[in-house]
């Protein structure tokens, strides 16, 4: 059998780095990257195209036979071929949901209950957007929620799921159109004060309560930042906030017009009042109101 040995593969340093992350050396990602594009191949071909080290190829190669990522097909020169990725990674994910099984139950019993009071911090997009996911994965009675519709949007699915497991919700977006986040007669959804224009801060800000136990609230700008706790005066302030933006909303839907003549049209009077120069300088350029 010939090898199909391509030129020297310039593996994508975030794809090496992934695969580290799922506890590959780096000479082991890069051989199996290797393979991926060129198999079947013998451990010279392999470290010639990817520029290798050949005692470090040989040590990678048998590593990856170990785990199940690469397979070797003949002998007299020993060539090898790469595990389809579906295959090997969802090897990867049983093992090691296995293991994470495993570990948990030597370790729930020796560990100190956690201070259900902690306020915690969450950093950047996936931990942040992992954390908001648990909720509602997690949520079996109601999810309260405050939200700009794009950043909501990447809930869509866990958000439909737990509307058809019974879940009530109340949400009150920053989005004109909300018709999209109605996903059957126990989820109420309302536009922001009626009409869900954006403006001061709180439109950056995505607040979530679940089952009226837990709540996250975080700042989505440049930098991702948030909190999470199930501190009970902390979890009723977020389901006041999203409580009272629903009254607005409604009352919105029904005095409009007579609001619009004793405030302003977006409240302007009431928040111009109290907004920092910059929240009011935001303010008429989102709405393009002048005093």
């Amino acid at each position: 059998m010939t090898a199909r040995v391509s030129e020297a593969s310039n593996a994508p340093a975030d794809v090496i780095s992934d695969l580290r992350k799922l506890g590959l050396t780096e000479y082991e990602a890069r051989v199996y990257f290797q393979l991926l594009c060129a198999s079947p191949a013998t451990a010279y071909e392999i470290a010639k195209a990817a520029n290798l080290p050949r005692p470090n190829t040989y040590n990678a190669l048998e590593s990856l036979v170990q785990r199940g990522a690469v397979l070797p097909v003949s002998e007299s020169p020993a060539r090898y071929v790469a595990a389809p990725p579906e295959q090997f990674l969802e090897s990867v994910a049983r093992r090691t949901s296995t293991l994470c099984t495993a570990i948990t139950s030597r370790l729930k019993d020796v560990a100190r209950p956690i201070d259900d009071q902690y306020v915690w911090t969450l950093r950047g997009v996936t931990n942040v957007h992992d954390k908001i996911a648990s909720l509602i994965d997690g949520s079996q009675e109601s999810l309260m929620i405050k939200a700009s519709d794009e950043i909501l949007r990447r809930h869509t699915d866990s958000l439909r799921a737990a509307a058809e497991r019974g879940v009530e919700m109340l949400m009150v977006l920053f989005a004109s159109d909300v018709s999209e986040f109605r996903f059957g007669p126990n989820c109420k959804v309302y536009s922001h004060e009626g009409n869900g224009v954006r403006m001061g801060k709180t439109d950056n800000l995505f607040t979530i309560a679940a089952d009226h136990v837990e709540m996250v609230t975080a700042q989505i700008l440049e930098v991702v930042v948030a909190v999470h706790t199930r501190n009970e005066p902390i979890v009723t302030m977020a389901e006041s906030l999203v409580r009272h933006d629903f009254y607005m909303a409604e009352i919105f839907q029904r005095f409009g017009p007579q609001i619009d003549d004793a405030f302003g049209p977006y409240l302007r009077d009431l928040r111009l009042a109290c907004f920092t120069p910059a929240q009011a300088d935001s303010f008429r350029l989102k709405t393009g109101i002048r005093d």
